[in-house]
């Protein structure tokens, strides 16, 4: 991937050097986005250099080489006052080869196309590799949800060169009883084999809600429906490593109290190829705590992802060139900082040849 600094296209190049870049906005047509007016140039003194990893003793780096990305989500803040531009020029500094989308604004404003928005990434090395957008709208016909419009929301996707375009939207479209989850797995199905036929893949992100259990059915974990109703070869999972900590414990017993302890990481050994993407983010353990964690930059709480990371890549054959990592924290006090210092943490991570 380039990391050239002149733009090919003359009219990126003018645009370049006046504004900064916003994506579209939910339901924005593919030939015109909103971008907020900021000028790419010099990253400011307070944001570090780029992260120089060092490593955590000697071996083989846990994070598979041109895998690291990150949710824009935790960036919004940045993309809305200093625009996409300023943004992406930051994360090709602090290393990240990805990045995944939350919809295609995030409250900045100003003209550009996707066609644009593509290649201001690729100018500073970054891979668009998803994005999240919503599942249903209560019957909203203008709705830029999968429900609502389909078409719309894959013909975006694609214009983007998204290989991956999911919701972060629990299955809740229809209720919490066992058939409701079943009738969620049925639309996506419908989702998934329409992305696929435009050649990606439709993935749903989960909460610790989607771990717990069915109403009319108090022993059957929701997720588990998820699993067995949605067809492997047209829906895909992100995991969110901890919202996925979160439900284990919060949701480790039934609501009568017996037991029902999971591991997370079960779930993606078992089926490591319906889990192309993962959202790395950390928390400090806090049992007082409703979701069990602190939310915190990663690096800086309990999550043992040297051994997450590893695991996963040592169960799937190619694993190393299968799965995305995209660090993430959804109020980060300093959101460069938190960018910086998880690309940083991850980078440094080693595990020895017999590990």
């Amino acid at each position: 991937m380039s990391r050239k600094h002149t733009p090919d296209d003359p009219e990126l190049a003018q645009r370049l050097s006046r504004r900064g870049m916003l994506g579209v906005a939910a339901g924005a047509t593919a030939a015109a986005l909103v971008g907020t007016a900021a000028a790419a140039g010099p990253a400011s003194a307070t944001t570090g250099a780029a992260p120089q990893p060092t490593g955590k003793g000697r071996g083989r780096p846990v994070l598979p080489p041109g895998r690291l990305g990150i949710q824009l989500y935790s960036l919004r803040d940045k993309v809305s006052t200093a625009g996409f531009a300023t943004v992406f020029a930051e994360l090709e500094r602090y290393g990240y080869d990805e990045i995944e989308f939350a919809g295609y604004t995030q409250g900045a404003a100003g003209p550009i196309t996707l066609a644009q928005l593509k290649r201001l990434a690729h100018h500073h090395g970054l891979h668009p590799i998803g994005s999240h957008v919503g599942y249903y709208d209560n019957g909203n016909p203008n709705a830029y949800t999968f429900a609502q419009n389909l078409t719309k929301v894959l013909d975006d996707a694609e214009a983007l060169g998204l290989k991956h375009i999911g919701t972060a939207a629990g299955p809740f479209r229809h209720g919490t009883t066992v058939d409701a989850w079943k009738r969620a797995a049925e639309d996506f199905n419908t989702y998934g084999e329409a992305a696929r036929a435009r050649g990606m893949k439709f993935y749903q992100h989960n909460h610790a809600e989607e771990f717990s259990f069915a109403t009319d059915k108090p022993d059957v974990r929701l997720y588990d429906v998820l699993l067995a109703e949605t067809d492997p070869d047209h829906v895909f999972l992100e995991m969110d490593v901890y919202w996925a900590y979160s439900a284990q414990f919060r949701f480790g017993k039934q609501v009568d109290g017996t037991p029902r302890p999971f591991d997370p990481l079960d779930y993606v050994l078992k089926q490591p190829h319906r889990y192309p993407l993962f959202h790395v983010k950390d928390g400090i353990r806090d049992d007082s705590a409703r979701d069990g964690y602190r939310m915190v930059d990663v690096g800086d709480g309990d999550i043992d992802y040297k051994r997450f990371l590893s695991k996963v890549t040592a169960r799937t054959h190619g694993g190393r060139r299968y799965h995305h990592w995209q660090t993430e924290h959804d109020n980060p006090a300093e959101s460069y900082a938190f960018a910086r210092k998880s690309s940083a943490h991850l980078h440094s991570l080693r595990e020895r040849c017999g590990d």
